[in-house]
């Protein structure tokens, strides 16, 4: 008989991730500070998989608000080219939630042969750990948002920092709502879509990481399941052709300035794909977040969508996140 997997229940760690994160920001400010002090120049985020989606959030905050030049990298990508801008100067921001990622620990003890400044999340004793400068324990997904934060305060930019204080306070509470808040549509999806050959994922601004990360990692990777993942925007210059009315599209709308890049696909899907379904931040209540906060964190939100839908994926498909064909069991 075949044995039939549990739903799981909502992460109960979520707000303690979050927290443990939050609670190192007075560490990561003071960090920053000194690094803006000896003449910051620019600054780079670096990982693999779900670390290098993880700063989107922050990279696009940073393009949107900040005036040091950043640019995110994957870990192999700067182990096989280094770039010619970084070096002393150079802030290096790398995470990975083994801190045994084999391409970015060596990307961190590439980082840093330049004179660059490395930081990461990681966890505590890891290769990663060691081979940095400094190590924060803080999980990627907001570690990196925190860092791009601590720089704009370090460099004067007027973002509404009481407000952003107040939202991250009440992040972690705000965050598990969201996810309950949204579960029912979340558990419709996965039943709609769990016996699609392909599925699409689109999401537009800091939200395009987990359109990228809902296809490759959590459909691909943990449910072998064919995916792509597209750009809002990038959507028209070609993949729409293939859409039509049978078509399994998940569209991650966010609260920040592309907003209407998203928009604009949710009137082609409600025009051309009857099965398009949409996850819209701004129908979830974020307990406690002021509304001047939620297009800085909304990315974070659709990350925790995204992870318990791929719970849900589980469930209903009885396929574990857990199995692999060849992650960490293969040499590759």
């Amino acid at each position: 008989m075949t044995q039939v997997l549990d739903l799981k229940p909502i992460d109960a760690d979520t707000e303690a991730k979050l927290e443990s994160a939050i609670a190192e920001r007075d560490h990561i400010r003071t960090v920053i500070r000194e690094v803006v002090s000896s003449a910051l120049t620019n600054i780079w985020f670096v990982g693999a998989g779900g670390s290098l989606i993880c700063s989107y959030p922050a990279h696009y905050l940073l393009q949107r608000h900040g005036t040091v030049p950043t640019f995110q990298l994957q870990s192999d990508e700067l182990n096989c080219s280094q770039p010619k801008l970084m070096g002393k100067g150079s802030l290096v921001v790398l995470a990975s939630y083994t801190g045994t990622t084999k391409e970015t620990v060596e990307a961190a003890k590439t980082a840093t042969a330049t004179g660059a400044t490395v930081i990461a999340a990681a966890k505590a004793g890891s290769p990663l750990a060691e081979a940095v400068g400094i190590a924060f324990s803080g999980k990627s997904d907001i570690f990196e948002l925190l860092v791009a934060l601590a720089v704009l305060e370090a460099t004067g930019n007027d973002l509404p920092w009481d407000d952003i204080d107040q939202g991250l306070s009440a992040l972690p509470a705000a965050v598990r709502h969201a996810v309950e808040e949204a579960d029912p549509t979340l558990a419709s999806i996965a039943d709609d879509f769990k016996d699609d050959d392909v599925t699409y994922v689109l999401g537009s601004g800091p939200s395009y990481g987990w359109a990228y990360g809902m296809a490759m990692c959590f459909l691909q990777e943990m449910q072998w399941k064919h995916a792509a993942g597209f750009n809002s925007g990038e959507f028209f210059q070609g993949a729409f052709e293939v859409i039509d009315n049978d078509s399994a599209v998940i569209l991650w709308l966010g609260e920040d300035a592309s907003r209407p890049m998203g928009e604009r696909a949710l009137a082609f899907l409600d025009t051309y794909a009857g099965r398009a379904r949409t996850i819209d931040v701004a129908d979830l209540e974020l307990p406690g977040v002021p509304a001047a906060v939620r297009p800085i964190v909304s990315p974070l939100v659709v990350g925790a969508l995204a992870n318990r839908l791929a719970q849900r994926y589980e469930h209903v498909r009885n396929h574990s996140l857990e199995n692999r064909h060849y992650m960490f069991k293969v040499e590759y």
